[in-house]
């Protein structure tokens, strides 16, 4: 069998290229600092490419990789990476999304003993010639409570380290289950409780519509007036107006941030001024081990799969056979967006995610269409990227389980139905593709509908009353909000009915506070798909 051949075109630490220097069947190239024109010319030489954050690898360049079969990415983000393109040509992306996790746990825990013990502030007053001993008296963190927001792999990082500093942890997440949580020694609780109790609060969560800005004025009111916070998660998640308005007020006690809502962060913001805010520049992952580790990493994932076809931490999902990739997508399209609809609904505390096919979903084969529905039901909640081949790991870290399901057809030739059951209730959707192949949302919560899942969404559950529908529009019409669509599903012997509102834009807070004081309305929720 000959040579397989490895580019790798930005700079890497030295021991992942040793590790591909030393990999029997492999001829290695190091040639860092390419241009579009230079890679474009070589890259059809190669089977796999490993990458940084400099090279672009365009739609031209996946155009002239003939023989290209891998691009890993020593890193997390792959931005840099037209994976569309590459998953058209059959090429596996992968990249190392847990490489960085111990530094940046480490480094938030590294934040909030400096901001306990007042290290860097003593550090500033003894090169100004001081000797401010009274003035920097800290506090201990040993037998305090940790609050953690997001409980994925760095976040249960910090709570085995923090454990080990005899600090009592308590932790949200919407994925992990109270058993999972017992068996790591975190307390899982609500949010407000977990504002309430911590002495220290760290966040582990990624950004999203629902995480962004969560740590508002209202959360800091909630929150110890010797409390400590520290972000050193994504920037965005922490309002940083409302932190600097906390401080300022004495609601919290003082903050450690490593991330920021704009990166850099401009020189006069409000932060940079306050004793008791400690600011780093996005340091989480910026360790020589760290830079080591995701070399290493890559270069043995990328050597797998070219020698043993062995797929790790991919962020696309390797090529099938045209003929059924073709048939299959219409489904894996349906259950990812079911996914992401029942995992925006309210937390059950869950257990397990069960995916049912019938008809020709069933007969392509229900484990692609399950694991799509699991990665579309995970990315809301994780900081980490998930995909279809990460996300069963993903949801075994958290003690979910995955079923996975074939029926014989019922109402429809064909459909996917995704339930999510746990200690707190169920949820459950029912979707297939229509006639021009768009996913359709053809039963929610045991409601018969029909609708399209695109944009976003309202959910409003009511009696089954005159009147309701045409406040809901009014409202929305009112507010500038135009509405494309509106199914309703009806429960006739409960006098129930489930409306889905097909909106243009996302329905702001106090617009749904507005729709819940409508008469007869019991719950309203909004999704964006």
């Amino acid at each position: 069998m000959p040579n397989v051949r490895v580019l790798v075109s930005d700079k890497l630490a030295e021991a992942g290229l040793q590790v591909l220097r030393d990999a029997p069947g492999v001829d290695l190239e190091f040639r860092p600092g390419m241009s579009e024109d230079e890679l474009c010319e070589v890259i059809g030489d190669y089977d796999g490419l490993i990458i940084r954050s400099a090279t672009q690898v365009t739609p031209r360049v996946i155009e002239s990789a003939d023989r290209l079969r891998v691009v890993g990415r020593a890193g997390i983000g792959v931005d840099n990476v037209d994976i569309p393109a590459a998953s058209r040509r059959g090429i596996v992306v992968m990249n190392t999304p847990t490489g960085n996790s111990v530094t940046t746990a480490e480094h938030a825990l590294a934040l909030l003993a400096s901001l306990a013990r007042k290290i860097p502030q003593a550090v500033t007053s003894m090169r100004g010639g001081k000797w401010e001993k009274s003035k920097f008296q800290g506090r201990e963190i040993a037998f305090k409570t940790l609050g953690i927001i997001g409980l994925g792999n760095i976040g249960r990082i910090v709570a085995d380290r923090a454990q080990g500093l005899k600090l009592k942890v308590i932790g949200v997440d919407p994925l992990m289950s109270s058993d999972r949580a017992a068996e790591l020694g975190i307390e899982l609780v609500e949010l407000d409780d977990l504002f309430k109790r911590a002495d220290f609060l760290t966040i582990h969560a990624p950004l999203t519509p629902e995480t962004k800005n969560m740590i508002d004025d209202a959360a800091f009111k909630k929150m110890k007036s010797s409390a400590l916070l520290v972000n050193a998660a994504r920037g965005g998640i922490v309002d940083e107006e409302a932190l600097a308005r906390a401080i300022t007020a004495g609601e919290i006690a003082g903050a450690a941030l490593d991330v920021f809502s704009k990166e850099p962060i401009d020189g006069d913001h409000p932060l940079l001024s306050l004793d008791n805010v400690l600011c780093t520049p996005h340091l989480g992952a910026s360790t020589s081990e760290a830079q080591e580790r995701v070399a290493v990493e890559i270069a043995e994932q990328a050597i797998g799969y070219l020698q043993l076809g062995i797929v790790k931490n991919a962020v696309n999902v390797p090529a099938l056979p045209q003929e059924i990739a073709e048939r299959l997508k219409p489904y894996l399209d349906v259950a990812k967006l079911l996914g992401s609809l029942v995992g925006q609904l309210d937390p059950v505390d869950v257990r397990e995610l069960r995916v049912t096919c019938t008809g020709e979903a069933g007969e392509l084969g229900v484990t692609p269409i399950a694991r799509a529905a699991l990665a579309g039901f995970l990315e809301h909640h994780l900081e980490e990227p998930v995909n279809p081949i990460s996300a069963p790991y993903e949801a075994q870290e958290r003690g979910i389980r995955l079923a996975e399901v074939k029926e014989a057809s019922d109402r429809y030739a064909t459909t996917v139905r995704v339930t999510v059951t746990g200690e707190k209730g169920i949820h459950t959707a029912t979707g297939t593709p229509g006639r021009r192949g768009e996913p359709r949302l053809v039963g929610l919560e045991g409601y018969e509908i029909d609708t399209v899942m695109d944009g976003p969404l309202v959910i409003i559950r009511n009696e089954d009353r005159p009147g309701v529908i045409g406040s809901v529009g009014t409202l929305l019409g009112n507010r500038g909000i135009n509405v494309s669509r509106m199914q309703v599903g009806l429960d006739e012997q409960g006098g129930q009915a489930l409306a889905i509102w097909n909106v243009d834009s996302i329905v702001n807070s106090d617009a749904l506070d507005e729709i819940r004081g409508i008469g007869y309305v019991s719950s309203v929720h909004t999704l964006r798909l």
